[in-house]
């Protein structure tokens, strides 16, 4: 099964980036981030078009925003936390698809250090944690994917010595992703590619992007026996070259 998660950044506004390149890579499943988009105005009928029978998404206007395309049936669908109060932005969705549970995050961004969305950050990372905590063992096939909004190791940011106290790359937020990790969770990217710097997000500014200087926050983490049928996992940069694209790639990943 080929799994693929993407930050689109408005899933109307580069709606045929994500048709063709589902066409060209042929993903069973493709977890959306910052989709931007009310339910109502999602997309389904055009994806369904394309082979994607299968379509969960929990959005809302402007801002936010997760889905879940498939191939393959979904099953226990749940949009967001457990107990999460009515009006809550929309960050995260999970199903089941063929026996492994499938948890797509849009982990807030933090906006500025020290800051109350900053905190806001911290408490839904440590959320998260509780959340695989109380719901999953270790000896499922258990998947985290997304937008993790957080550099975890000094290999996924082009110069660590200047990001050292920005946002994505501060030690509290490096700590709390760890903490989600330390669940058992392994980064299938890492395990495939050792200790290569690529980089899945760079910014729209300072020709950052024909330059590589970015980081990589979009992640695809698996439980130790979903880690042990992965046979690939790469980064692919081709969509962020287009015009108008996300400043954000696909991250991808096969399983036997």
């Amino acid at each position: 099964m080929r799994i693929a998660t993407w930050n689109i950044n408005s899933i109307n506004s580069r709606l045929q980036h994500v048709l063709d390149w589902c066409e060209k890579n042929q993903p069973d499943v493709l977890c959306l981030q910052e989709t931007k988009c009310v339910d109502e105005k999602f997309p389904h009928q055009r994806l369904r078009s394309i082979g994607f029978e299968h379509i969960a998404f929990h959005g809302e206007k402007a801002y936010n925003g997760v889905a879940i395309i498939s191939k393959h049936p979904l099953g226990d669908l749940q949009k967001n936390f457990p107990g999460d109060v009515e009006g809550a932005p929309k960050r995260l969705i999970a199903a089941t698809i063929n026996d492994t549970r499938i948890v797509n995050a849009y982990v807030p961004h933090g906006t500025e250090i020290g800051s109350d969305k900053f905190t806001f950050k911290l408490d839904w990372l440590a959320r998260l944690r509780k959340y695989f905590d109380e719901n999953f063992d270790l000896d499922e096939y258990v998947l985290l994917c997304g937008d993790l909004n957080v550099a975890p190791h000094e290999l996924d940011v082009w110069k660590p010595s200047l990001w050292k106290d920005k946002l994505h790359f501060t030690k509290p937020e490096r700590d709390a992703i760890q903490n989600v990790k330390k669940w058992g969770f392994i980064d299938v990217f890492r395990q495939i590619n050792d200790d290569i710097r690529e980089f899945s997000w760079w910014d729209y500014f300072h020709h950052s992007f024909e330059k590589d200087l970015g980081l990589r926050i979009d992640h695809i983490w698996a439980s130790p026996p979903l880690a042990e049928a992965c046979t690939d996992c790469w980064i692919d940069k081709e969509p962020r070259a287009l015009e108008k694209p996300s400043d954000h790639a696909p991250v991808v990943a096969e399983f036997l």
